[in-house]
C-alpha cells in the first residue's frame, strides 16, 4: 500500500493575555494575566509575510527581528524539522517595550506555533518551560499561558515550576502606559548587586501578604504588601509614573500602585466600590498635575491564559 504524503496542519489561531510580573515586592517570582490581548492567525505560505492591526501594528508587521518568527524558526531547527513558511495576521492590544508581557507572549507564541506546525507534541509545561528559559524568567510566561495569578520558578534542572492562585472576589485593574518604552536590559542594570538582610525581610514578608490579600480577598492589606525595597525604588527615576501615582494610595479608588514588571507601565488595583470611570479621571489628573501623560486602560484579571483554535 503507499504511504498517503502528511498533510500540511491548517490555519491556526493563538490569543495570549498581556502580563504584569514582579506585583511589588514578588520581584521574579509572581505574575499575573490581565484582559489585553494578542492574537495571531497562522496559514501555512510559500514565504513569510506579516500583517498587523491594533496597537504598535508598525513593529508587529515588521519581518525583520521578529521575535515570533525568530523563536518560531529557532526551536524548529533545535528539533531539526523543516520550517515551513507562515503567513500571519496579527492583532495586538500589549504594549511592546513597556512591562506589560510583550516578548513573553511573543516567545509563547513563537513555540505553539513551531508546535502546531512542526507537529512536535509538546506539553503545556514543555511550552511554558520552554518560554521560560529563553525569557530567563517564567513569571510572565507561565502567567500568559495558565492566565491569572501564578507563582513561578526555575528549578535547578532548568524546569518551570508554576503554581497559580485563584483570587478571591473581584480585582479590577487600571494600567498607566508611558509613551516611551524601558528595555528590561536598561531597567536590570539600575538594580545593586546585594540587598540588606532587612530589605530582603521585608519584602518576603510583603510577598506573603500579598498572596493572602488575593487569596483571602483581602482587600485592605494590599496596599502595605505591594511596598517593595528590591526593584521598584531603584527603577523610579526610570518610571516616573511610578511615584506619582503612588501618593493615590488609599483616595480616589486606588488601593495600591506597583509597576507592572520591569517598568515604565504602572498598574493600579481599584477599589470596586469606587466606579472605575471615576478612579480613571482622578488618575488622570493627578498625571496632568505632576506634567505627565499616560495612556490608561480599565481592565481586570483575565481568569484564561492561552486560547488555542
Amino acid at each position: 500500500m503507499t504511504k498517503k504524503p502528511s498533510r500540511t496542519p491548517p490555519s491556526f489561531s493563538i490569543t495570549l493575555p498581556a502580563t504584569s510580573a514582579n506585583l511589588g515586592p514578588a520581584f521574579d517570582a509572581a505574575a499575573l494575566a490581565f484582559s489585553l490581548f494578542l492574537t495571531i492567525r497562522a496559514k501555512p505560505a510559500s514565504e513569510f509575510s506579516i500583517t498587523a492591526r491594533g496597537r504598535d501594528a508598525e513593529i508587529c508587521r515588521q519581518l525583520r527581528d521578529h521575535l515570533i518568527l525568530a523563536t518560531y524558526r529557532e526551536v524548529l531547527e533545535a528539533e531539526g524539522k523543516p520550517v515551513q513558511p507562515l503567513a500571519l495576521h496579527i492583532e495586538n492590544e500589549i504594549p511592546i517595550g513597556k512591562g506589560c508581557g510583550s516578548s513573553a507572549a511573543a516567545r509563547l507564541a513563537g513555540i505553539a506555533l513551531a508546535n502546531r506546525f512542526g507537529r512536535l507534541g509538546w506539553t503545556e509545561n514543555r511550552i511554558v518551560g520552554e518560554a521560560a528559559r529563553r525569557e530567563h524568567h517564567p513569571d510572565n510566561a507561565a502567567a500568559c499561558w495558565m492566565g491569572g495569578l501564578v507563582v513561578a520558578r526555575l528549578a535547578e534542572s532548568g524546569e518551570a515550576q508554576v503554581a497559580r492562585v485563584t483570587p478571591k472576589g473581584k480585582w479590577p485593574l487600571l494600567l498607566a502606559v508611558p509613551e516611551r518604552s524601558l528595555s528590561t536590559e536598561e531597567a536590570r542594570r539600575v538594580l545593586p548587586a546585594q540587598y540588606s538582610r532587612a530589605d530582603a525581610v521585608t519584602n518576603i514578608q510583603n510577598s506573603m501578604f500579598l498572596l493572602a490579600a488575593f487569596a483571602q480577598g483581602r482587600r485592605d492589606l494590599l496596599s502595605a504588601a505591594l511596598e517593595d525595597r528590591i526593584h521598584q525604588p531603584y527603577r523610579a527615576p526610570l518610571c516616573p509614573l511610578l511615584p506619582c501615582l503612588q501618593g493615590l494610595r488609599g483616595s480616589s479608588g486606588v488601593l495600591g500602585v506597583a509597576l507592572s514588571g520591569a517598568g515604565p507601565s504602572v498598574l493600579i488595583f481599584l477599589d470596586p466600590r469606587v466606579g472605575r470611570n471615576t478612579a480613571k479621571i482622578r488618575v488622570r489628573e493627578r498625571l496632568k498635575a505632576d506634567g505627565l501623560t499616560a495612556d490608561l486602560f480599565i481592565t481586570e484579571i483575565a481568569p484564561r491564559g492561552a486560547l488555542l483554535t
